[in-house]
């Protein structure tokens, strides 16, 4: 699988794979990767306003 693929359905943009292994501790990790791209998305939201209004 692409690692765009893998992001996309961590923002939920794309349907699951059906064929995936489907454990409590993948749902975890699952989980902790949506966090960490949608904090890295703020940061650079942030870092972009912080550019821009120089």
């Amino acid at each position: 699988m692409g690692v765009w693929n893998q992001v996309a359905q961590y923002l939920y943009l794309k349907k699951k794979d059906p064929n995936t292994p489907n454990s409590q501790w993948v749902k975890y990790m699952h989980g902790i990767n949506r966090i960490s791209i949608l904090l890295f998305l703020v940061g650079m939201v942030i870092l972009a306003v912080k550019l821009l209004r120089r």
